[in-house]
């Protein structure tokens, strides 16, 4: 009988260690749909749907570490945007009230949140409106968009801070939870 035990307890210790290596293989990385491209920077990755083309270091803002552009009849209707560095703070809450010191003046901001990124022990999603000035190949004045900043630190405990804008109907809301799920803190 001791032995038949033994023999039961050795049979379910090698199935309990041959099953923690099988499964689920994602170690706590953002999802990326099937297609999608992926801005990769030192301290974040955030990935993009189809429409969207990655900007050089030449074409993007000086402060963007990475960006995408989508654009409609030429004008951009939609930009991601990665910032790193951008300032000193010792917490996603502090790095969320840096991020949110950028949107634009007259802007709605909804106010910001605890969002679970992959890779991150902490961080901030803040939501706000606007309407387009017109202005640097954008959409016509006036236009709604809505934007979303995800701000944190990563690993390093630096700042980093995505931001997504779009104009009113040119993201579908199922894509921007699925930018917001492809991210990767490093």
């Amino acid at each position: 009988m001791k032995t038949r035990r033994a023999c039961l307890a050795a049979a379910l210790l090698t199935t309990a260690l041959a099953l923690t290596g099988c499964g689920d293989t994602d170690s706590g990385a953002g999802s990326v749909p099937e297609g999608w491209g992926t801005l990769r920077t030192k301290g974040v990755d955030v990935s993009y749907p189809k429409g969207y083309a990655e900007q050089s270091a030449a074409e993007r803002g000086k402060h963007n570490a990475a960006a995408a552009v989508r654009t409609k009849g030429g004008k951009k209707v939609s930009v991601i945007t990665v910032q790193l560095a951008f300032t000193e703070a010792n917490s996603a809450e502090q790095a969320a009230i840096a991020a949110e010191a950028g949107i634009q003046m007259g802007a709605d901001v909804k106010g910001q949140k605890d969002v679970e990124l992959a890779g991150a022990d902490g961080a901030k999603r803040i939501d706000f409106s606007f309407k387009a000035t017109g202005e640097e190949g954008g959409p016509a004045r006036g236009t709604p968009v809505e934007g979303v900043i995800l701000a944190g630190l990563d690993s390093k405990d630096s700042t980093f801070a995505i931001r997504i804008d779009a104009a009113q109907g040119s993201l579908p809301d199922g894509d921007l939870d699925r930018i917001i799920d492809s991210v990767e803190v490093h």
